[in-house]
C-alpha cells in the first residue's frame, strides 16, 4: 500500500462553472471520491489554495516547497493538483527550491473539470499516481499519458488534452499496454542530501524581441528597479544593433549590476549566440545564454539564482549550473529524442 499525499490548488480540475464562467469550486475530497481511484494506495489530502492558476505566483511557489518540505518524509510520493496554465512556471521552480528531492513530486490537472462527463482529471491523476509510487525522485509533470521532467514541460496547446510537450528532453515515462514505462535514462541524476531552497527574487521580467523594438524600454525596466531580465531573441541568437541599439543598451543594465539571460524564440533546439556577429555582440556584453532551457526554466531559473545570491561571480556560476536537468547534456540519442514527439 503506497502512501501518497495529494496537495490540491485549485486550477481546471477543480472548477465548477459559475455565473462568472469556471472557477475552482470542487471540494478537496472529491477529487479521489467523485471517481475514484485504483486500489493500492492511502491517500492524505491536504488543500493549500483554491487558485485559477494565473493567480499561482512566487509566494505560492514557497508556500508549496514549504509543505513538499514539511510532509515529504512521510510518505511515497506526492501528487499536486494544479491549473495548467502556469503549471510549467511551478513546476520548473520546484524543481530549483526541492534541491534533491527524496520522492516523486508530480503535478497535474486537466483540461476539463473533473465533474465534466468527458474530463481528463482521472486519467491524468491515475498517471500521476503511478509515477508517484514509482520511488523514482524528482519534480515532473503527469499529463495525456505522459510524464515529462519538471524543468522541461511546456503547455503547448490550449484546448486539446494532449496539451503539454517535453521540450528538448525524451519523456520521462509514458502509458501504454505494459503500464507505465519509465526511461531510466531520462530520469534526473541527485546526490547529495536534500535542500529546501526557497528564497526567490520577482523582480525578473521576460521580454521578446520583436524588430524595432524600442531600446528605452530598457531604460524602464532599469527604473522599475528590475534584477533581471530574461530576453528571448531571434533563431539561434541575435539581437539588432543597426539604428535601434539594443546591445549598448544590454552593456549599460549589466553595468547597472541587471542580470541579463538570452534565449530563442523557438521552442526546439538550442540557441548558439557565438555563430553570427549579432549573437557574438551579445555575449560580449556579458550576458548569460540559456542554451536549450525553455522560457519558463530560464525565467524561474533567474529568479530562483537571484534569490540566493546578488554576487555576478557567483550569479553566473549557478545559472549555468544544470540544477535540475534544465539544460541538455548531450547523452541521449536520436531515437530518444524522437520519442518526445
Amino acid at each position: 500500500m503506497k502512501k501518497i499525499l495529494l496537495i490540491t490548488t485549485g486550477g481546471t480540475i477543480a472548477c465548477r462553472q459559475t455565473s462568472e464562467g469556471l472557477a475552482p469550486d470542487i471540494s478537496d475530497n472529491s477529487l479521489i471520491s467523485l471517481r475514484g481511484l485504483p486500489p493500492g494506495f492511502q491517500v492524505t489530502v491536504k488543500p493549500l489554495f483554491r487558485l485559477d492558476s494565473s493567480n499561482i505566483q512566487p509566494e505560492e511557489w514557497q508556500r508549496i516547497a514549504h509543505t513538499v518540505a514539511e510532509e515529504y518524509r512521510h510518505y511515497d510520493g506526492i501528487v499536486l493538483t494544479h491549473g495548467t496554465d502556469t503549471m510549467a512556471y511551478t513546476a520548473s521552480a520546484l524543481s530549483f527550491m526541492l534541491h534533491n528531492i527524496k520522492v516523486p513530486l508530480v503535478l497535474t490537472g486537466s483540461q476539463l473539470p473533473l465533474t465534466h462527463l468527458l474530463t481528463d482529471g482521472i486519467e491524468n491523476l491515475r498517471c500521476a499516481f503511478a509515477m508517484a509510487a514509482s520511488g523514482n525522485p524528482g519534480v515532473f509533470v503527469a499529463f495525456h499519458r505522459k510524464v515529462i521532467l519538471g524543468t522541461r514541460a511546456v503547455k503547448v496547446r490550449t484546448f486539446a488534452m494532449d496539451a503539454f510537450e517535453s521540450i528538448n528532453y525524451p519523456y520521462i515515462a509514458c502509458i501504454d499496454a505494459k503500464g507505465l514505462v519509465i526511461n531510466k535514462s531520462a530520469l534526473p541524476k541527485a546526490s547529495g542530501d536534500f535542500m529546501l531552497n526557497d528564497k526567490i527574487c520577482n523582480r525578473v521580467f521576460l521580454l521578446k524581441l520583436t524588430p524595432g523594438l524600442d531600446p528605452d524600454i530598457f531604460d524602464a525596466l532599469l527604473k522599475m528597479n528590475y534584477r533581471g531580465i530574461v530576453i528571448e531573441a531571434f533563431g539561434v541568437g541575435g539581437l539588432n544593433f543597426i539604428r535601434r541599439d539594443l546591445v549598448a543598451k544590454l552593456r549599460m543594465m549589466i553595468k547597472a549590476g541587471v542580470t541579463i539571460v538570452v534565449c530563442s524564440q523557438c521552442l526546439y533546439e538550442p540557441s548558439d549566440f557565438s555563430i553570427y556577429q549579432t549573437g557574438r555582440k551579445v555575449l560580449e556584453t556579458g550576458v548569460l545564454e540559456a542554451k536549450d532551457m525553455t522560457t519558463e526554466a530560464a525565467v524561474t531559473k533567474l529568479m530562483w539564482v537571484l534569490g540566493q545570491t546578488g554576487d555576478a561571480d557567483e550569479i553566473r556560476r549557478l545559472y549555468t549550473e544544470n540544477c535540475a536537468g534544465e539544460y541538455s547534456t548531450g547523452r541521449f540519442s536520436p531515437d530518444e529524442m524522437d520519442e518526445r514527439q
